[in-house]
């Protein structure tokens, strides 16, 4: 039969055998009685559970106890207040300081607007050199349509000549002119209309004005062809010097004349942005006959277009 061991003998061969692990540091914890406040301010030495050689959870325990040891500075001031308080300083729900974070997007978004506002000016102005070099490419296109104005026939109604006194009282030859003048205003513009208008037309005897006449304004259409008449008439104009070579028998009179007068036409491409304007000054030389009745017609060659 075996023999059994007693209690001292297994105490005694305990030491002597050797131990599958190190003996581990023993470490004691410390904790406030809950009866302290009543005066027992006596602490109750306990042994850590860590002090088995065996114990699985040696690393959690350990960590969870330091996090209960750290928790518990920021648990001390709990309750409505202390959470008020650390919400007002700066403390979130689970005891944590809030950090400030700096934002740095200020000079993101400076620099974003100022690359908006440079990208809208560089299209601005991208717009206005577009914009003009088309103006000029439309300018220049309709430069060659010009009015093509042609004078037509001069009907005299009414030619007397006789001596006279001017508004001062001296004597002079004195002559009266009335008549018509039909003038043909060509537009060759297929893209604008024109607005028409003239200087004072004249007929000029020795360079003074016998009779004056006035070209309604109007505008022409494009690709238009318009004929206008114009009245031009003298009422007893004074000669003065140029008189004397004037010559009146008994049968009628002839009178050298100068028909001079300008034309001008304005062009609105893009409306008012772009114009385009014409002058032709317009000289024919005509006899006038009181005799005849008959219209003066100006043929090809004879007025001269400037």
């Amino acid at each position: 039969m075996l023999s059994t061991k007693s209690e001292s003998d297994i105490t005694s061969l305990a030491p002597s055998s050797p131990s599958r692990s190190p003996k581990r540091p023993v470490y004691y914890v410390q904790s406030p009685s809950r009866d302290s406040h009543d005066g027992d301010k006596s602490s109750s030495m306990q042994p850590s559970p860590m002090e088995s050689p065996s114990h699985p959870s040696f690393g959690r325990h350990s960590r969870n106890s330091s996090a209960s040891r750290f928790s518990g500075i920021f648990r001390s001031s709990s309750g409505r207040k202390g959470s008020r308080k650390r919400n007002e300083k700066g403390w979130n729900e689970k005891g944590w300081p809030e950090c400030n974070v700096i934002m740095e997007e200020g000079d993101y978004d400076e620099d974003k607007a100022f690359t908006r506002r440079f990208q809208a000016l560089i299209a601005l102005c991208s717009f206005i050199i577009l914009f003009t070099v088309f103006c000029l490419i439309i300018w220049g296109a309709s430069r060659p349509y010009k009015a093509e104005i042609t004078v037509k026939s001069l009907s005299v109604s009414n030619v007397y000549a006789g001596e006279g006194s001017d508004f001062s009282g001296v004597p002079t030859k004195m002559l009266t002119v009335n008549g018509s003048l039909r003038i043909s205003i060509n537009n060759p513009a297929t893209i604008f209309g024109i607005h028409v208008s003239s200087t004072p037309i004249n007929l000029i005897y020795s360079e003074i004005p016998v009779a004056t006449g006035q070209l309604k304004k109007h505008y022409q259409p494009r690709k238009s062809r318009r004929t206008v008449s114009v009245i031009v008439e003298g009422d007893k104009v004074p000669l003065y010097g140029a008189g004397s070579s004037l010559t009146v028998s008994q049968t009628g009179i002839v009178i050298p004349l100068t028909l001079k007068f300008e034309i001008r036409s304005r062009g609105n491409v893009v409306g008012k942005l772009v114009r385009t304007r014409h002058k032709t000054q317009i000289s024919c030389p005509v006899v006038i006959d009181s005799t005849s009745t008959k219209p003066i017609k100006f043929k090809k060659g004879i007025c001269t277009y400037d």
